[in-house]
């Protein structure tokens, strides 16, 4: 692996307490912005729906006349929200990144939420979630963050559509006023730009939006609590859904690197143990995975996979199987070797391998307090660390006895099979 090269860039906290994050990189014509706005403390259901109409018109102008505007500039805008963040992605010809910015600014000062875009997008994002209530993953995920969240804005994986329906573009308005703010909001561009003029350009298109950071502090997340399985009971349904859950640590802490190996052994990526077990030797699913979510306001790690009815005991237990294994035998050296490989190759290179690629991982490393220059040491350490450290991480991570687990399916066709395996707690779904 060749050496992480950490690209030019210039970092500056302007006036109003935006933080940009200027990277250049050379070879594409092409300019991507990355803001990420603090949004912890807003409702589920008019924060979704802010997100679909934060573009839908200005005081100065209609979301006909932005989205024109968007579109004869060659570039592209998006939102998201979480319970983290909003999140507005964007990309552009590098000559146009003025003009972008300067388009982002207007819907940030003066988002009008005009009454008619807001009705359209309330109404489609109800039937979205109606449609997402039937999707076992959807539901299985909400059981599984409604156990591991208790009493914390994590647990409301969505809105109900019934929430969606009753909320008026005064309620958009006013939770705009309250949380969309520079102070503690931060700016990443990548492009072939020089960066100190592209903090310039920001400085001067984002000069007039202006709000304190919010007064709301995100509280930790709550220890896990493990316990019986949750078995969801879904009558009929011929798939199920296991969610678990560990402990994690984010990425500024010194077992991440070790843990990022190990659950790339057991679950992280299509050479594993796990999808080696379920999908090439016995068949039970297309592909399981295993991931690091790294919050702010705390870190797990979430292992998933969908089967069918007929084999949702018999994948559980080969799931403990494998947890097991991990707690008990160190990796090999080959075996780790390649977790590495795999891991140094997405981070050195195809993390940053494109505009697109690089601002998302700048992006990630803002939104967890971390500088750029981070990735060097973090791929270092990932390069160091050993099968010693692996295993002490899997078997502190990643032990059975230290997951909460959530299976939805049908009852009356799996419980018995999956007592046999562990403590079972049904509840309807």
């Amino acid at each position: 692996m060749r050496p992480v090269r950490v690209p030019e860039h210039v970092e500056s906290t302007l006036p109003n307490g935006l933080r940009v994050l200027a990277v250049q990189r050379h070879g594409e014509p092409l300019a991507e912005i990355r803001l990420r706005i603090p949004f912890a403390g807003a409702d589920p259901a008019p924060a979704r729906l802010l997100a679909r109409t934060l573009f839908s018109g200005s005081t100065s102008g209609s979301a006909a006349r932005t989205a024109a505007a968007v579109r004869d500039l060659g570039a592209t805008l998006g939102v998201e929200v979480d319970q983290d963040r909003l999140r507005i992605s964007g990309r552009a010809p590098v000559g146009a990144l003025d003009r972008l910015l300067a388009t982002v600014a207007q819907a940030l000062e003066a988002a009008a939420y005009p009454p008619s875009e807001v009705a359209t997008a309330r109404a489609a994002l109800a039937d979205r979630l109606r449609t997402d209530r039937c999707e076992p993953a959807r539901l299985a995920g909400a059981a599984l963050a409604a156990r591991i969240y208790p009493g914390h804005p994590y647990r409301l994986d969505a809105p109900e559509p019934e929430e969606v329906a009753s909320v008026q573009a005064g309620e958009l308005r006013a939770l705009h006023a309250r949380l969309v703010r520079p102070a503690g909001s931060t700016l990443v561009v990548v492009g072939d730009l020089d960066p100190q003029a592209v903090v310039a350009v920001a400085a001067r298109q984002l000069a007039g939006w202006t709000g304190a950071v919010s007064e709301y502090a995100l509280p930790p997340v709550p220890p896990l609590r493990p316990g019986a399985l949750l078995l969801v009971d879904r009558p009929g349904s011929t798939r199920s859904s296991l969610r678990m859950a560990f402990p994690a640590v984010p990425r500024g802490h010194p077992d991440n690197p070790a843990l990022r190996l190990a659950n790339l052994v057991f679950g992280g990526y299509f050479c594993s143990r796990w999808t080696a077990n379920l999908r090439e030797d016995k068949g039970y699913t297309y592909g399981p995975s295993s991931v690091i979510q790294d919050r702010r306001a705390g870190a797990r790690l979430i292992a998933s996979a969908e089967v069918a009815a007929e084999h949702a005991a018999a994948a559980l237990g080969e799931t403990l199987y494998e947890l097991a294994r991990m707690a008990c035998l160190p990796p090999g050296q080959a075996e780790l070797d390649r977790a590495r490989g795999y891991t140094l190759g997405a981070l050195v290179v195809l993390g940053m391998s494109t505009h697109r690629d690089l601002a998302d991982l700048a992006a990630g490393l803002v939104d967890g307090g971390l500088p750029l220059t981070y990735l060097a040491g973090y791929a270092d350490r990932l390069a160091a660390a050993t099968v010693e450290e692996v295993h002490e991480a899997a078997r502190r991570y990643l032990a059975p006895s230290g997951a909460v687990t959530v299976l939805l399916a049908d009852a009356q066709r799996v419980g018995h099979a999956v007592a046999a395996l562990t403590p079972v707690t049904v509840r309807r779904g």
